[in-house]
């Protein structure tokens, strides 16, 4: 139980990868707060699944910072500190690269609003309770898109790339009190992958060197990994893309 007795707050964590590190980080000790902007019955339901005691669910719209500040509040009076933000909660949707006018302004807006200031915002708040322990940790999750700019779309692919930016900035900020990592995975089998045609999945599945999408049971565990044995990494992206960039 190398996580025994931790708070961990994740965003969007009623979905596909939130569901897998909160289940994950549960197993192994943990207390979570689970955050989410509108599935709320997903998320009261997940907290009563989890292994332990001491969950709970949490509206956390990552756009909205008046909220993120009372929810810090809420979050000291609950549990006294916070030691792990992960900051998952993230929107996109497909658009050609070559389609610009299919990217419009608020799709643009929407996706740095929530992928690139939400997770500043949170860090924002909850720095106080970040400090407040033995060290606090933030795992942002990115995307290869952020490196390779291949992704469901341009602005997506950017706002990755700025929070990996936004982690190193951060780490260098916020040493050594908070070590702050970016998580970077490959296409994952989550809703937003899942339905889409089988024939484009096997090509994606065959296109990686390990012949496969990673699983939100494979984020999950890098996620644990850097919280408990990944101790002198800060500011550094980690991939799990099964090698994906190498082809």
């Amino acid at each position: 139980m190398d996580l025994e007795n931790q708070v961990v707050f994740i965003t969007g964590g009623a979905g596909g990868l939130g569901r897998a590190m909160c289940h994950e980080f549960a197993s192994n000790g943990a207390c979570l707060i689970i955050g989410y902007r509108e599935s709320a019955a997903a998320a009261e339901t997940l907290a009563g699944e989890l292994k332990g005691s001491g969950h709970s669910a949490k509206e956390a719209p990552v756009e909205n910072s008046r909220r993120l500040a009372s929810l810090a509040d809420e979050i000291e009076s609950e549990y006294g500190r916070l030691d792990i933000l992960i900051n998952n909660a993230g929107i996109t949707r497909f658009v050609a690269h070559d389609d610009l006018d299919g990217l419009d302004d608020k799709l643009i807006d929407e996706i740095f609003r929530t992928n690139w200031r939400g997770a500043f915002a949170c860090v924002r708040a909850f720095r106080s309770l970040l400090d407040a322990g033995a060290g606090g940790l933030v795992i942002n999750i990115s995307s290869i898109a952020g490196a390779t700019a291949m992704g469901s779309n341009i602005a997506y692919c950017a706002s990755k790339a700025a929070m990996n930016a936004m982690t190193m900035s951060l780490a260098r900020a916020l040493a050594p009190r908070i070590r702050v990592v970016s998580l970077s995975p490959g296409l994952a089998e989550t809703d937003f992958v899942t339905g889409l045609d089988q024939s484009w999945w096997d090509e994606q599945s065959q296109r990686t060197p390990l012949q496969r999408l990673a699983k939100p049971e494979d984020v999950a565990q890098a996620a644990r990994a850097i919280a408990t044995s990944l101790k002198f990494s800060n500011g550094c992206i980690i991939p799990v893309d099964g090698g994906r960039p190498l082809t």
